[in-house]
């Protein structure tokens, strides 16, 4: 005689899951970015890493020369020089001595 084997499945016991929205965390403010010395120029120059801005070497409505430093960016431990990429005026100077920057972002504008 065969015997059919007949096993009897578990019910499926109902699941609750209770959880409890989490609170919406709010972004950080954004910092507001210094005033503008002046309009903005058609040439940005911009952070090539996240660093401190240490120091400012010329201000807004100075003629600079290509290759010649606008700024000083610390990044790990090292002084870098931010030059200007061409021949011009500053239109601007976005940032102050002490700002911490990311990278792209616009340090200054030519005209």
């Amino acid at each position: 005689m065969v015997s059919a084997s007949t096993e009897a499945a578990p019910a499926a016991s109902p699941v609750v899951t209770s959880i409890a929205p989490a609170a919406p965390v709010a972004a950080p403010a954004p910092k507001a970015a210094p005033a503008a010395s002046g309009a903005q120029g058609s040439i940005k120059v911009e952070a090539p890493m996240p660093g401190k801005i240490l120091a400012v070497k010329k201000n807004a409505g100075e003629a600079v020369k290509s290759g010649e430093a606008i700024l000083i960016l610390e990044a790990m431990k090292m002084e870098n020089e931010i030059v200007a990429p061409q021949d011009g005026t500053i239109a601007s100077i976005n940032v102050s001595v002490g700002d911490a920057v990311e990278s792209g972002a616009t340090l200054a504008t030519l005209d």
